[in-house]
């Protein structure tokens, strides 16, 4: 298998890009990872390398400050749009970034193509729980359309039922529908209108969802529409950072509470993995037509590694395919439901 990553894409690319590829290409010899960006910088970067690793060159760079659409169709030789183009033409079977969201979102619609039957794409990323399981919930989509119909939210469901199956091993993974209450009647026309779509898809619903118990593990996939998702991802980001600065400042306000906190502090490092994005790799921007991976933009070398142990088990399950497979027979579903309604 072949996994082509945006070597130029990111805060602290090249350096962490090329860091991370390395660290997977030699605890994984069954994938080969091609690194595409500006050879000249990186052959340092990764000297001797390994078999496994290879530089693919590109010209240019998409930077966080480019817009999108104007992006992806002048620069055709940028980084993150030739290794799209790689899995568009079959010779990468995943891609990663770390760079522009909205740039590799164009990417996946313009250059990798969006899968039949899929009307909207969504960005999956996972979000931490603090259940014993520790498997934390899967939600989609948390930015890349802000407006969506029911029967988005129904495609949504779907896929990430079928990504935790796939990826992750959960069998029936619980599917939960955002909403500011728990009874079927509750919330606003869109989440009214989704509700009885997926009450009929063959995933295991388990209906509304309240934000406040998200954390809790009361769902393995969470479907809401971008907008609402997308403020659902800042305000836990916010609130996270937030708690840890102010046990920073109280751990660290007399000698008796650094004392305390030195006692403390393994299980501090262990709640904080637990939150840290870096443990997670990168998150699916499933229904496209091929594996595309969004990776936190101030990746680490760990993270980029764990977004292509992502990538690699994706690619084992034969997600892609899965999904493709499956949406057919959903579409049916659902239009078959808007029709009788």
């Amino acid at each position: 298998m072949i996994i082509a990553i945006d070597a130029m894409g990111g805060d602290h690319a090249p350096a962490s890009t090329a860091a991370g590829a390395l660290a997977a290409a030699a605890e994984w010899s069954d994938i080969t990872i091609k690194l595409v960006g500006d050879e000249v910088k990186l052959a340092p970067l990764i000297g001797q390398g390994l078999p496994n690793l290879q530089i693919v060159h590109a010209e240019e760079v998409i930077s966080s400050d480019d817009e999108p659409v104007k992006a992806v169709r002048r620069k055709k030789d940028a980084s993150m749009v030739v290794a799209g183009r790689m899995v568009k033409e079959g010779i990468a079977d995943a891609m990663i970034s770390a760079g522009n969201t909205g740039a590799l979102m164009t990417t996946g619609l313009l250059v990798v193509g969006r899968m039949n039957g899929v009307e909207r794409p969504a960005l999956a990323p996972m979000i931490p729980t603090l259940d014993t399981s520790g498997r934390g919930t899967l939600a989609l989509d948390l930015g890349a359309n802000m407006d969506a119909k029911p029967e988005h939210l129904a495609q949504y469901a779907l896929m990430g039922s079928l990504y935790r199956e796939k990826v992750h091993g959960i069998e029936r993974p619980r599917v939960g529908l955002l909403n500011v209450g728990t009874e079927p009647g509750k919330g606003n026309e869109l989440t009214k209108a989704a509700f009885p779509l997926l009450s009929d898809l063959p995933i295991h619903f388990v209906g509304n969802v309240e934000a406040r118990d998200i954390l809790d593990g009361v769902c393995d996939v969470l479907v809401c529409d971008g907008f609402a998702g997308n403020i659902l991802l800042k305000s836990l980001e916010g609130t996270a950072g937030a708690v840890f600065k102010l046990l920073k400042q109280e751990l660290t306000s007399s000698f008796k509470a650094k004392i305390g906190a030195a006692l403390v502090m393994p299980q501090l490092r262990g709640l904080k993995s637990k939150m840290d994005y870096k443990e997670h790799g990168g998150a699916p921007l499933l229904g496209l037509n091929g594996l595309v991976i969004k990776a936190h933009g101030s990746s680490d070398a760990e993270a980029i590694k764990n977004a292509v142990r992502q990538a690699r088990t994706a690619i084992e399950h034969r997600l892609v395919s899965s999904i493709s497979e499956s949406m057919e027979q959903a579409n049916q579903q659902i239009s078959g439901k808007r029709v009788t309604d």
